[in-house]
């Protein structure tokens, strides 16, 4: 048994430091912070980054000769680099600037799915966040493609054999999540990438709730397509990224039209830049892309691995402790699941669980989570959902879970 002390060799208590949130009372309770698959807080460090820019370096980026705009273009494009180096990838030109994960997916949705014809297949799992759904949905509106879905088994592990039965030669994309959102499942992307490959089909991969907690090398993955947003890093919001193997980019056509996108423009024809810019029409948020830099530098000097031990250390103690509470489900047991837990207490409203708990100081995230099919799979409207980040603590474990016991019979 863990002591009610965080006593892993992981120093949360340094990297806790640096959050100036955590420091925030809530309703006279100290805040315990739990929704970080929706977004995670931002280090000190991260918000100095964005400050530095406003306060010394903005200007547009890219073309301009001036100092500033010089200096803001190299902070922008050594970000590139960064992200290229933390993912694997083999060429900035494979790193696609975005506004997050969904831009990234809408991107891939309209550009390569310019490519489909009517009664081509899409492949995605009833545990995709609804912005790896919908813009399907859009495409299949214009193009009269077909969607399949795979399910999943009662632990919330995707169904493979559904999976290898569902690829056909109509397969042209397979759209899937590294991690479920909701049930914290980490499916096998090496061997859905494989397969899909197998089937002449493109991967399309979700990392949003991945890629601050495992290692991402999208070049051991033979990946084609991965994206992924900041904010769920500990970057800032409204920046995102889509690696895209380069010769799989090259085919695909322009998303949108504006300035930095084009190489020359009359109004008979334009021509357009190369990659990356053929992707990144207008002015770039380069503050929140500079910023990001610092974020992926935070992340590393953490270390993925020793992160994710402290968070399964979380999530091995919470677990068994919330299943002591009378009615407590718990939805989503995969074997090596993330430090991500949907539940509910009895028949309670969601809602409700989470108001009480937050006027004890404890954020969590209620309601489908952006997961509505998978909820429909579940049988439940709504679930209320922890999950943990490294700043997190076996202390605030005990509060939570002091929390639950407290409300519990209000719920009944």
């Amino acid at each position: 048994m863990i002591p009610a002390s965080d006593t892993s060799a992981f120093d949360v208590a340094r990297y806790r430091s640096m959050f100036p949130i955590l420091e925030r009372s809530i309703y006279n309770h100290p805040l315990v912070y739990l929704d970080n698959t929706a977004s995670t807080q931002t280090p000190r460090q991260v918000i100095d980054a964005i400050d530095d820019v406003y306060l010394h370096h903005k200007a547009n980026v890219h073309r301009g000769v001036h100092t500033l705009s010089q200096e803001a273009t190299v902070m922008m494009e050594a970000t590139r680099e960064r992200v290229r180096r933390f993912i694997g990838a083999e060429s900035t030109q494979e790193v696609i600037f975005t506004r997050g994960t969904t831009e990234a997916i809408n991107l891939v949705a309209s550009s390569y799915g310019s490519l489909l014809s009517e009664g081509d297949e899409v492949i995605l799992s009833v545990m995709e966040h609804h912005a790896n759904i919908v813009p399907w949905q859009l495409l299949r509106e214009r193009r009269g493609i077909v969607i399949r879905v795979v399910g999943m088994l009662p632990d919330g592990s995707l169904d493979m054999e559904q999976y290898r039965r569902l690829l056909n030669e109509r397969t042209r994309v397979v759209a899937i999540t590294h991690v479920s959102n909701v049930l914290g499942t980490v499916n096998p992307i090496g061997e859905i990438i494989r397969l899909a490959h197998d089937a002449g089909a493109v991967a399309l991969i979700d990392g949003a709730q991945a890629i601050a907690h495992r290692h991402i090398d999208v070049s051991a993955l033979d990946a084609d397509l991965y994206v992924f947003s900041s904010h769920k890093m500990y970057g800032p919001t409204g920046v995102g990224v889509l690696y895209g193997r380069r010769s799989l980019l090259e085919k695909m056509p322009p998303y949108q039209g504006g300035g930095e996108m084009i190489s020359h423009v009359t109004f008979e024809h334009t021509t357009y830049a190369d990659l990356p810019f053929k992707f990144e029409a207008g002015t770039p948020d380069y503050v929140g892309i500079a910023a990001l830099h610092t974020a992926v530098d935070f992340l590393c000097d953490a270390g993925i691995d020793a992160v994710a031990a402290h968070e399964k250390m979380l999530l091995d103690y919470l677990t068994p402790r919330m299943m002591e509470i009378p009615g407590m489900r718990i939805f989503g047991t995969a074997p090596g699941k993330e430090a991500i837990i949907s539940f509910l207490i009895g028949n309670a409203h969601h809602y409700d669980t989470g108001l009480l708990l937050d006027k004890l100081g404890i954020a969590v995230r209620t309601g489908h989570h952006c997961a509505q099919p998978l909820m429909h799979a579940l049988g439940v409207e709504g679930t209320v959902r922890a999950s943990f980040a490294l700043y997190n603590t076996v202390e605030e474990a005990d509060a939570f879970i002091a929390a639950l016991r407290r409300i519990a019979p209000m719920l009944s």
